[in-house]
């Protein structure tokens, strides 16, 4: 899973990515300190992997991971080339999900590029961008289909939906604001369209709010992100940056000392998880213990072939119990299986967030 955090200039992105990621990218109060990406790898905390390490002594223990990406801020004619705009959509464009971080604080001795706090304002400047990219996408593929259209009349379709998702952009609204079937939906995923992406609108606030998750500038994002069913993740980069410092034991009462219930790298994991309709299965014995990350619905021949392609192929079943009825069993299959909590699940089943994994397949 790869998400890009953008946003315009000094809102603390790189601050947010250098906290999160620990992985020392600059950050400045200037524009533009960010060029090229920096991309740093997280661990995703799961309690359930520890857990069953610890149970059956692993060898190895292996969490799953996610990719951010710190792209350099947008500013206003981005799409134009303003800025670094154009090299900037393009870095985007290479990513799954959008972390648009939203300046939610006061301080006088940071600039803001348009010289004033607000926050719906900072939003749309960056949709804008976006939307303006995605409408010259469009418009070569609507001349494209026009001309096939003329020896293929089955193209009038799709021309159609084509022109229905530009005229929709020229609204001023996100391509994923348009209300699609399935098989439109599949198809405008194809199109790789900027303001498609998924996003997530992490409001950075200041220390003082960040324990309350709200303030004046907040409410706003909330309001607006609403209106396109995206997600708000609050968070202070410069507590995450005193976080990123400490171990596990010291956060937590850091964390108890400022009010705060969960930092805010694992809001940003739990928010893209549910964002990218994403779930966890384990895999465990003594020598590994394994999460793996798939789609919800995910039938159990593909959940088998994320760890090889030769399970997938010779998938016979998968020996499979939750997490929580194993602990509730001591750890011990032998007990699982008295219970009959120890199931054979074949080709059409749905594996489950926490579904605990044996596949069984033919070479």
């Amino acid at each position: 899973m790869k998400l890009g955090i953008v946003g315009l200039p000094n809102v603390g992105k790189s601050t947010l990515f250098n906290a999160i990621t620990k992985a020392g990218a600059e950050a400045a109060n200037y524009p533009f300190c960010t060029i090229e990406p920096n991309v740093g790898v997280v661990t995703v905390p799961d309690e359930r992997v520890t857990k069953l390490s610890e149970v059956y002594n692993s060898k190895k223990t292996i969490y799953t991971t996610i990719e951010f990406c710190d792209i350099a801020g947008l500013v206003k004619g981005a799409s134009r080339g303003e800025g670094l705009g154009n090299k900037f959509l393009g870095h985007i464009r290479e990513v799954e999900a959008i972390v648009h971080v939203v300046r939610c604080f006061e301080d006088e001795n940071i600039v803001h590029v348009d010289g004033t706090i607000d926050p719906v304002n900072d939003i749309e400047t960056i949709n804008t961008e976006l939307i303006i990219a995605d409408t010259e996408v469009l418009e070569r593929r609507i001349q494209k289909a026009a001309k096939q259209l003329k020896a293929d009349k089955s193209i009038q379709k799709e021309l159609d939906l084509l022109n229905r998702i530009n005229d929709f952009l020229m609204t001023g609204q996100s391509a994923r604001m348009m209300e699609l079937d399935e098989e439109e939906a599949e198809y405008v995923k194809s199109l790789d369209l900027l303001s498609y992406k998924p996003v997530i609108y992490a409001a950075n606030v200041s220390e003082d709010d960040a324990a309350s998750e709200t303030n004046e500038y907040v409410e706003r994002v909330r309001e607006f992100a609403a209106k396109e069913n995206s997600e708000v993740v609050v968070v202070c980069a410069k507590i995450e940056s005193e976080l990123s410092e400490l171990d596990d034991e010291e956060k937590a009462m850091f964390l108890e000392e400022l009010g705060i219930e969960e930092s805010g790298l694992d809001k940003l994991i739990k928010s893209s998880y549910s964002l990218l309709n994403l779930i966890s299965f384990i895999t465990t014995g003594e020598d590994e213990t394994r999460a793996w990350t798939i789609k919800r619905g995910t039938l159990a021949p593909q959940a088998a072939g994320r760890i090889h392609t030769d399970f997938e192929k010779g998938f016979i079943r998968s020996e499979t119990i939750a997490y929580d009825k194993l602990m509730e069993a001591g750890g011990k299959l032998s007990v699982a299986k008295e219970h009959g909590w120890l199931r054979s699940e074949g080709k059409d089943y749905e594996v489950k967030d926490g579904d605990i994994c044996h596949f069984l397949f033919n070479v």
